[in-house]
Formats: structure tokens, sequence, C-alpha cells
């Protein structure tokens, strides 16, 4: 089976131009991407838990990938919640289907954003990981949205081997992440 496209943009492209830009010594020390977590906090779960097997689907029709439910690691009374309740999902992609979605990601999904002009900068940690907040689910082709019954978000983190956030960011951009170009804002 061939590689994703964007492992072999990754391999053919990203690594020879980082390699230069960076000025690193090896290949190996090119960053990479390591995984992508997408996380679903369903705070109205708390009443419903039908939302969070909901949740559950969603993530995993997304990803083509099992998502699995997230619990409370403590008790908080204002909230009604208990410690061990099922409150949100997770799914963690690495490897070809990481690659596949970080395709689907960047030429169906992001595009469909209602007065998309490119995403933030501002998500990097300080060690080259970068979060993405996404607004609506429905702008995954995967999701019907006849069979939504709420619009919710998620967080998209993106992990990578980068040292540094200007690493990180040189790695997602070469890799088609669609930022926003601050010298030129339309």
């Amino acid at each position: 089976m061939a590689n994703p496209r964007k492992k072999d943009i990754y391999l053919k492209d990203v690594v020879p131009a980082l390699k230069e830009k960076f000025q690193y010594s090896s290949v190996m020390q090119v960053p990479k991407l390591t995984k992508i977590v997408l996380n679903k906090g369903i705070g109205a779960a708390v009443a419903d838990k039908k939302l969070v097997d909901q949740g559950v689907e969603e993530l995993s029709l997304i990803t083509g990938q099992r998502a699995v439910a997230t619990k409370s690691k403590i008790a908080v009374s204002n909230f009604k919640l208990r410690e061990d309740m099922p409150i949100g999902a997770k799914v963690t992609l690495r490897g070809e289907k990481m690659y596949e979605f970080l395709d689907r990601l960047t030429t169906v999904a992001l595009p469909r954003v209602r007065d998309f002009k490119g995403i933030s900068d501002k998500g990097f940690d300080g060690r080259g990981n970068y979060t993405l907040g996404v607004t609506e689910q429905i702008i995954f082709p995967e999701i019907s949205i006849e069979k939504v019954t709420k619009i919710t978000g998620m967080d998209i983190t993106f992990v990578t081997s980068a040292a540094t956030d200007e690493e990180a960011l040189a790695l997602l951009k070469a890799l088609g992440m669609p930022f926003v170009n601050k010298n030129n804002p339309e």
C-alpha cells in the first residue's frame, strides 16, 4: 500500500526544506509530527449520558478510528459532577491515519468553515505543540447534518518533535496548515 499523500510530502519536500532552513546536521534532527489528538469536552453530559456516546461516535466517524469516552478526575459539586463520570471523548491518531486525517483536515474540512481566512498561530504551547479549536463538527464531510442534534466543537492538538514553536510552525506550514498571513491580511 502506498504512503498517504501528506507523508510523501513530508519525506520528499518538508525534510530537505527544514534541514536547510534550520541548518540541521542530520535528517534525524528535522522535527516530525508524532501524533494528532482530537478531544471533545461535553459539558451537558452531566445531565444526558447519551451525549457522550454521540460524541464518541462522531469522533470515530471523523477519524476512522475508535474514540474513547473521557472521565472526570475530580468531583465538582457546583457542576453536579462526580468523579469518574463520562464527560467527553477523545481519539489519538498516529502513523498512516494521522497523515490521512491531516490531509482531510487541510483540504476538505477547514475550507468548509464559514468566512475562513486561515488559522491563528497563537495556539503553540512553547514546546512545539499546536492546538486548534474547531467550533462546529459539521465541517467534516463524514458527519451527516440530519443526524446532528447539537452543534459542538472540539480541540485538535498536533504533537511534534520540534524543540521550539518556530520549528513547529515551519513544520505545520510546510505540511499545508493554512495559517493566517500577517503580512497580507485581507
